[in-house]
C-alpha cells in the first residue's frame, strides 16, 4: 500500500514538473509582451505597456508572412489529406510481403531530413522551370506531411470491423454508398485531427520550406530572418495572440464535445 502512494505521488510529481516545464516558456513569452522593453524579456521589467501590440498591427511584413503560411498550410491540407486517407486505405487492403515495402517507400518521406526534401524538390522543379514560391512550398511540404495523415488514418483503420462494410455490400449497397455512410463515419475523428496535424505541420515548417520558398516569406522563416536584425516584442504579442486563438478553439471544441455526448445520453 505504501508503494502504491509513493508511486502515486511520483506520478504526479512528474506530471506537475512536466507541465510546469511545458508551460513556463509560453508564460514568459506572454509577460515580455507586456514589458516596456526593447527586447523580448521579463527582466528587468520596465513596466507595463501595449504598444507592442500597436507595433503588431503595424507590421505589415509580418502579417503578409502570416498569411503566407496560412495560404500554404491551407494548399497542404487540401492536398496531403486526401492522399493520407487513400494511401492508408490502400495499405489496409494490401496483404502478403509487398505491403512492407509499400509501407516503407510511403513513410521514407517522412524519414528523410527537411533539407534533403527542399533541396531534391527545388532542384527537380528547376529543371521544369518553376521557381520556389507558394506552390513549391505546398508541393515539398506536401510529401512528408502526406505520412503523418496515413498513419493517424491507418491506426483507425486497423480497429475496423470490416463486418460492417461486408454486410453493407450485402444488403444492395454501392462501393461508394458503404464508405460514404459507414467507413467515412468512422474515419471522421482520425480525418479532423490528421488534418489539424497537418495544418500544424506545414504552418510551423522551416527546414524545407526555406529552400522552396522563393520570394513568399513565410512567418517561421521571417522570425528565423528578425533574429538576426533583431526580435522586439512584436512577435511575442503575435505569438500571444496565436495561443489565445488556440485555447479559444480548444474550449468551443470541448464545450461542443460535452455537449453531443449529453445529447446522446
Amino acid at each position: 500500500m505504501r508503494s502504491e502512494t509513493i508511486m502515486r505521488f511520483a506520478v504526479r510529481f512528474y506530471i506537475g514538473i512536466f507541465f510546469i516545464y511545458l508551460f513556463t516558456p509560453l508564460i514568459i513569452m506572454g509577460l515580455a509582451t507586456f514589458n516596456d522593453s526593447r527586447f523580448p524579456t521579463v527582466s528587468p521589467w520596465k513596466g507595463a505597456t501595449l504598444k507592442w501590440f500597436e507595433a503588431l498591427a503595424q507590421d505589415g511584413a509580418m502579417w503578409t508572412a502570416l498569411w503566407t503560411s496560412v495560404v500554404v498550410a491551407a494548399g497542404v491540407l487540401v492536398v496531403a489529406v486526401p492522399i493520407g486517407i487513400c494511401c492508408a486505405l490502400f495499405l489496409s487492403t494490401v496483404q502478403g510481403k509487398g505491403k512492407t515495402f509499400i509501407y516503407t517507400l510511403m513513410m521514407s518521406p517522412l524519414l528523410t531530413p527537411g533539407v534533403i526534401v527542399g533541396i531534391s524538390t527545388l532542384i527537380f522543379w528547376k529543371g521544369l522551370s518553376v521557381s520556389g514560391g507558394v506552390f513549391l512550398t505546398v508541393v515539398a511540404q506536401t510529401t512528408f506531411i502526406t505520412a503523418y495523415v496515413m498513419l493517424m488514418v491507418l491506426a483507425r483503420l486497423q480497429r475496423f470491423d470490416r463486418t460492417l462494410e461486408h454486410a453493407a455490400l450485402s444488403l444492395g449497397a454501392t462501393q461508394w454508398q458503404a464508405f460514404r455512410r459507414i467507413l467515412l463515419p468512422y474515419l471522421k475523428p482520425a480525418i479532423i485531427s490528421a488534418a489539424a496535424i497537418a495544418f500544424l505541420q506545414s504552418f510551423e515548417n522551416y527546414n524545407t520550406t526555406l529552400f522552396v520558398k522563393g520570394y513568399d516569406t513565410t512567418l517561421t522563416v521571417y522570425i528565423a530572418s528578425k533574429v538576426r536584425t533583431g526580435l522586439t516584442p512584436a512577435v511575442n504579442a503575435l505569438g500571444l495572440v496565436m495561443i489565445s486563438i488556440t485555447i479559444l478553439l480548444a474550449i468551443v471544441y470541448e464545450v461542443k464535445r460535452r455537449r453531443e455526448l449529453s445529447t446522446r445520453s
